[in-house]
């Protein structure tokens, strides 16, 4: 449990050496999982708690914390594959050698300040969208490190890679959400 303790805290400031080793050891994608996880129960906790604060009807409270739970782990696994797709083709450099597992390991470690989206729910509102937001903004920096060190890109690539993958899944999602169903 200490190397991962080690990784998770490396990969929360952003220390490239930890990204280069997750991505070089083919096991660290339970690790990867765990944290991706992790966070999924993290903001799923503070849904809950945040939901029961506001006496939400609990169907709708139920759908609220699957949603919460279920998007890290599509965002992760869509946006690691679009990252992928965009990164390894598109805007491939000289030195780019990766694979997909590689990509998948890298940004699960990025997940790890998701963790504290677990206190996402602390009064006043402030505070808990505060943590939130931060928790998504310092994921999104540690997910451009990550993209970064497993594609071998300079920053700058890895800003227009995780920025093409983004655009990616927001079509994908705003396609699917415009489709009639079948009557």
């Amino acid at each position: 449990m200490k190397p991962m303790l080690r990784r998770m805290w490396g990969a929360a400031v952003l220390h490239a050496d930890t990204y280069e080793e997750v991505e070089a050891d083919p096991s660290s994608i339970t690790q990867a999982t765990l944290i991706v996880i992790g966070s999924s129960l993290a903001i799923g906790v503070a849904s809950l708690i945040q939901g029961s604060q506001l006496d939400m009807p609990s169907g709708r409270l139920v759908f609220q914390v699957a949603l919460s739970m279920l998007l890290p782990i599509l965002v992760w696994v869509g946006g690691s594959a679009f990252a992928f797709m965009v990164g390894a083709s598109f805007l491939r450099g000289p030195e780019t050698e990766t694979d997909f597992a590689e990509l998948l390991r890298t940004t699960g470690f990025a997940f790890t300040p998701g963790l504290l989206r677990i206190f996402a729910w602390l009064p006043p509102p402030t505070l808990g969208l505060g943590i939130d937001l931060l928790a998504w903004l310092w994921m999104i920096v540690a997910g451009v490190v990550a993209i970064r060190q497993a594609l071998d890109f300079t920053t700058g690539r890895a800003v227009g890679t995780f920025g093409l993958a983004a655009l990616l899944m927001w079509l994908v999602v705003w396609g699917l959400s415009i489709v009639p169903l079948p009557t």
